[in-house]
């Protein structure tokens, strides 16, 4: 399979990348912005999979040119099989102390770098092809909310919208669509959120979750906010 990933040069997304490059057969584009973390990623997946194919790529999926990144991917590529968009970031701060530009930010991270992403890879996807949003319980309707997660989990919210919006109008083309809202792991981000909690879940736990989701859940879903999580947080 061709798969691409972003957002994987740490917790959950580098535990999916792994994941994924334990099949030689599997091509593994990760995109991200930092060169030393995704060198790193490189290292240990041939360490664990000699024979694995895994491209790392420096990129910010918000600000730097499709132009580039797009027929890059086609010649590694040709056609993408899953797209798992995992990239982001959260701002945790009261929200009287929560400026416009940390709104403004987080939509960016959480929203506006996965519309570019799936607008622009759109035409090397097609009947078959899976696309996996990587959303919040922090966004999930219904859910219990948090305090300093407001501008986070708005953002996280308008993923899942977008992910129900999108399967509508993607119907005509056999690509599916569906949203993860996660829960908590052992991460990096939810200690930045949750400063000394431990949760049950370890990153590679949901790591191998979120790859065997992307490889079979188009089968059973499609257009689906999913909520994926055994705790609160």
């Amino acid at each position: 399979m061709n798969i691409v990933l972003t957002g994987g040069s740490s917790g959950i997304g580098f535990e999916t990348a792994l994941e994924f490059t334990l099949n030689t057969e599997n091509k593994v584009v990760v995109i991200a912005r930092s060169a030393d973390k995704l060198r790193k990623l490189l290292e240990i997946a041939k360490g664990i999979n000699p024979d694995c194919t895994l491209l790392p790529v420096e990129f910010d999926i918000v600000n730097n040119d499709y132009a580039v990144l797009v027929p890059f991917l086609k010649e590694k590529l040709g056609n993408i099989d899953i797209l798992i968009n995992n990239a982001g970031a959260l701002v945790n701060k009261p929200f009287l102390e929560t400026s416009a530009e940390d709104m403004y930010n987080m939509f960016d991270s959480n929203v506006i770098g996965h519309f570019n992403m799936i607008k622009n890879l759109l035409p090397l996807m097609g009947t078959g092809s899976h696309i996996v949003n990587i959303g919040s319980m922090g966004g999930f309707q219904g859910s219990v909310k948090f305090p300093g997660l407001s501008a986070y989990s708005a953002s996280k919210s308008a993923l899942h919208t977008l992910t129900e919006c999108l399967a509508f109008e993607l119907q005509e083309t056999g690509i599916k669509i569906n949203c993860l809202a996660l829960g908590s792991a052992q991460t990096e981000m939810l200690e930045q959120a949750f400063p000394g909690y431990q949760s049950p879940v370890l990153a590679f736990e949901m790591g191998k979750y979120i790859a065997d989701f992307a490889r079979t859940g188009h089968k059973f879903f499609n257009g689906k906010v999913l909520p994926v999580a055994v705790t609160t947080p």
